[in-house]
């Protein structure tokens, strides 16, 4: 019998990286994209999509509402951990992507668009195709009785896949093979890394003290620690995203664990949670959360600038709240400080620069959103037997 330990599929997991190395040194970005064809074009775009912020608003609530909820919450963290060390990385290289022309770049979705005006080197589809890859074979082989077939097949798809996005990368010209190889190596030293940490993370976050108020000091200390670029880029929109992602998590998680998410929680295909069931799980949740999202930045585009203005905090407003976009508009304005309160005279302490109110806002919309998936929208199944 195959005793799986992480060690030993890290090990076979490197390997067969390095098999990947080979073959997509051997080949270059001209050669790759001589290839053109719109069936490539498409497949590879929709290959792209499967580490995009959508792809996520969809893909980790199913896990949750699978009832594999220790891997969902793993899953949600080791993906904020990874976008932020990848984004960060490459603001701070600042390396561009290549140049367009000569190669030929394919955006076929907004999403791809917005990625295009990011930096090049890591990749960050590359690094997050590794870590969510690797961790959901490690947690499959770790939990389940496993043949040497399984583990086979199991290894083969994780390295297709990452193989795969290399190559799309490559071919729809966003990368370079340099940021793709530094993309995997990264992110096999993230996954290592948090193969050794998810189990100590995982009792904290289920059962540790004054776990909300470290992880909202946590979510505030990494959007003031981030790297500024050369040039600016959507990466921090990004990370702000993935980390409001995971602030609702873990606030929603410690509220209903017990009683939604804990070891006893109904399973897919089980005979608690027939697949009709999850089914209607889905139909019910996916525009619940949705919602909640839509109602989050509609009432943060209204009152955090309120707060703003109330604390005497300058913001500027890049895209979410129009009336702010003026430099001289009233709201970015510091306020008499011979009227001012107490906590006025105590934000005046901080440095007296316009802070973009667009990175609150985008960070209650997802938290607010990743709170419904764990809190509200089980409640919602609860009445209706789901």
């Amino acid at each position: 019998m195959y005793i799986f330990t992480w060690p030993r599929f890290l090990c076979s997991y490197l390997y067969a990286s390095g098999l990947f190395y080979l073959f997509i040194y051997l080949s270059s970005v001209e050669s790759l994209q001589r290839m053109q064809h719109r069936l490539l074009d498409n497949f590879f775009s929709v290959l792209s999509c499967v580490v995009s912020v959508p792809f996520y608003t969809g893909f980790l609530p199913l896990l949750f509402w699978s009832g594999h909820g220790k891997l969902a919450r793993q899953m949600t963290l080791l993906m904020a951990f990874s976008d932020y060390l990848g984004n960060a990385v490459k603001d701070v290289v600042s390396a561009p992507r290549p140049c367009s022309p000569p190669v030929r770049r394919v955006t076929a979705t907004q999403d791809e668009k917005e990625h295009a005006m990011e930096y090049g080197l890591p990749s960050s589809h590359a690094l997050m195709t590794v870590c969510l890859m690797g961790y959901m074979l490690h947690y499959v082989l770790s939990n389940g009785a496993c043949d040497s077939f399984m583990i086979t097949a199991g290894l083969s798809l994780a390295f297709l896949q990452v193989l795969l996005i290399g190559i799309a990368r490559v071919y729809l010209g966003m990368h370079s093979l340099t940021d793709v190889i530094a993309g995997i190596c990264l992110g096999v030293v993230i996954l290592a890394f948090w193969l050794v940490v998810d189990d100590h993370v995982d009792a904290f976050v289920v059962s540790g003290q004054n776990v909300t108020f470290f992880w909202a000091s946590l979510s505030l200390l990494l959007c003031f620690a981030y790297p500024e670029p050369e040039f600016p880029t959507p990466s921090f929109e990004f990370h702000t995203a993935f980390t409001g992602v995971a602030f609702g998590i873990v606030y929603g998680v410690q509220q209903t664990y017990s009683r939604f998410h804990g070891p006893d929680a109904a399973l897919i295909l089980s005979q608690q949670l027939p697949l009709l069931a999850y089914v209607g799980r889905v139909l019910v949740g996916i525009p619940t959360i949705l919602a909640v999202k839509s109602c989050s930045k509609a009432l943060s585009k209204w009152l955090l600038p309120v707060m703003c203005n109330t604390l005497g905090i300058p913001i500027v407003s890049s895209c979410y709240v129009p009336a702010l976009k003026a430099p001289g508009s009233s709201s970015s304005k510091s306020s008499d400080p011979r009227q001012a309160g107490y906590l006025q005279k105590v934000f005046s302490l901080f440095p007296r620069k316009a802070y973009d109110v667009d990175t609150g806002i985008r960070f209650v919309q997802y938290a607010g959103l990743a709170w419904s998936v764990v809190d509200l929208v089980p409640v919602i199944f609860t009445y209706l037997n789901l």
